[in-house]
This record gives C-alpha cells, structure tokens and sequence, in this order.
C-alpha cells in the first residue's frame, strides 16, 4: 500500500489546486455545508495526492498513552476532526510533515481539530527528545509493539488517516503530503463545517 508522493511539478500542482478549489468553493456556496462532505471533499483531496475510502468505512478504534502516560482514546474524539499520522524519528521525511502538521494544529485545534501522532515503535525517552527539538504541542503516542501501526496497515512512513467529525474514515496517505498548503486548509475547512451526526458515533 504505497501512495506515491505528490511529485507533480509547481505549474501542474498550482493548476490543479486552483480548480478544485474553486470547484469546491462553489460547491460551498450552492448547497452550504450539507453538500462539503460529498462533491466539495472528493474535489479537495486530489490536489493533496490522497486516498479516498468507500463511503461508510469506519476507521479500527484503537487506546494509547503520551510518553507521559496521558491516556487518549478515538473513540474520545466523536464530533472532531481527527488526523492520525504515523511516524519515527528516524524517518527523514516525517520531519518537516510533522512541523507542517504543528501549524495546522495550532491553526485549528480551537475549532475542533485534534492531531494524533503515533510513533512507529521507539521509546518515550526518543519520542520526548523529538517532540522537544521541533517543538510540538499535539499528543504523540507511543506505540512500542507497534500494535496500533498493524491495525492500520501501515508499512510506510509518514502515513497519514483523515477521520471527519461523524466518525466516517475520509482519506489517507503514505509518503509526506504539503499540509501547510491552501489545498490542505480547504480541506480542514471544509471537514470543520460538516455535522457530527452524519453517519453514526465512532
């Protein structure tokens, strides 16, 4: 399961970016933010190179703690807009995603995003120094056994799960993403203005 990264050059990227947003912008506008969970997300996803899941996939519950044994729980989190990235340290191109993630977290956390970083099976001591030299204030989870990273099937770094606010698995991917970019503040946007009831609880 190996999402390619977004290799697109600049141009390519811009102009694809630039038509689904104004795609989903109109979509926005005509139908408000009933519709955002249909056309507008199928069009915001593209320009970010993600996979979409079927419509009903509810995503494996899983429990962990922070190296400073905080415990947290998906099944916590009804009504947010959950992001679960899956990283180590020693992956090179975690690095500079999760710096890209922080902002997105700092951004819209008070408006109902919750970032969830689990580690791919380093300690806490190594996961405390790493969050300390970036400077990141989202919960990492510590994943030792790596029993969380197998109940998502991740067998590449970073990989990234979208959640929306009714429970329902959105997209996701493999491989670093630009989370700092418009196409990616459009999509948290527009998971942000869905309801929480849609589909059902966690």
């Amino acid at each position: 399961m190996r999402a390619g990264r977004n290799g697109t050059n600049g141009r390519t990227f811009h102009s694809v970016a630039a038509t689904g947003l104004a795609f989903a912008f109109l979509m926005i506008a005509v139908c408000g933010p009933a519709c955002a969970d249909q056309d507008t997300i199928a069009a915001l996803i593209k320009p970010l190179n993600l996979v979409a899941y079927r419509t009903g996939t509810i995503p494996p519950p899983f429990d962990g703690k922070t190296p400073a044994a905080r415990p947290y729980s998906l099944a916590n989190l009804r009504g947010k807009v959950v992001i679960v990235n899956f990283w180590a340290s020693w992956c090179a191109e975690c690095r500079p995603e999760m710096s890209a993630l922080e902002r997105l977290h700092r951004d819209f956390a008070s408006r109902g995003l919750v970032m969830i970083g689990i580690n791919a099976r380093e300690d806490a001591a190594t996961i405390g120094r790493y969050a300390k030299g970036l400077a990141l204030t989202f919960p990492l989870l510590v994943d030792e056994d790596g029993k969380i990273n197998a109940l998502y099937g991740v067998v590449g770094l970073p990989a990234t799960f979208i959640i929306g606010r009714d429970g329902r698995a959105v997209a996701f991917a493999v491989g670093m993403r630009e989370w700092a970019s418009a196409p990616a503040h459009a999509l948290i946007e527009a998971l942000l203005a869905e309801p929480a009831t849609r589909m059902g609880a966690l």
